[in-house]
C-alpha cells in the first residue's frame, strides 16, 4: 500500500472566488472540478477546496486531510492493524473508491483510491 498523494482542506463558500489565487499560488490549474452531494470539489496543486454552504462543509470536516492510495483494501488492513476505526466504510465516488478512518491518535482522514483514468491525468501526466 503506497500513498500516491495527499492534500490539505481547504474550505470556501464560493469555488469560483478561490480558484484564482489558488491558481496562481500554486502555478497549475485544477486536477479536478466536480460535484459531489451538496458541495463542489477542486484539486490544485497540494490542495482539495471543498466549497459551499457552511452546513454542508460541516459534514466533511471531521477529516483534516485526504490521502489518496494505490490500494484502499490494502489500507484498510494496515488501518485495522493499527486500531484504526473506520468511520465511513468503502463507498464510491465520482472519481473512485473512499473511506473514512480515524487513527488510534484521534485524528480522522479521508482515503480515497482513484481510478486508473484519474491516477493516469493527475499523478502520470
Amino acid at each position: 500500500m503506497s500513498i500516491l498523494k495527499t492534500y490539505a482542506r481547504l474550505w470556501t463558500d464560493n469555488l469560483d472566488r478561490a480558484l484564482p489565487l489558488l491558481a496562481e499560488l500554486t502555478g497549475a490549474e485544477p486536477d479536478l472540478r466536480l460535484a459531489f452531494h451538496s458541495v463542489e470539489l477542486a484539486a490544485i496543486g497540494d490542495f482539495l477546496v471543498i466549497a459551499g454552504p457552511a452546513e454542508e462543509r460541516a459534514k466533511y470536516a471531521h477529516a483534516s486531510a485526504t490521502v489518496v492510495v494505490e490500494d484502499l483494501d490494502a489500507l484498510a488492513l494496515t488501518l485495522k492493524a493499527a486500531d484504526a476505526i473506520v468511520t465511513t466504510p468503502t463507498t464510491s465516488g465520482p472519481t473512485g473508491r473512499f473511506l473514512y478512518a480515524r487513527h488510534a491518535d484521534g485524528a480522522e482522514v479521508e482515503y480515497v483510491e482513484w481510478t486508473p483514468e484519474v491516477i493516469r491525468r493527475v499523478i502520470h501526466r
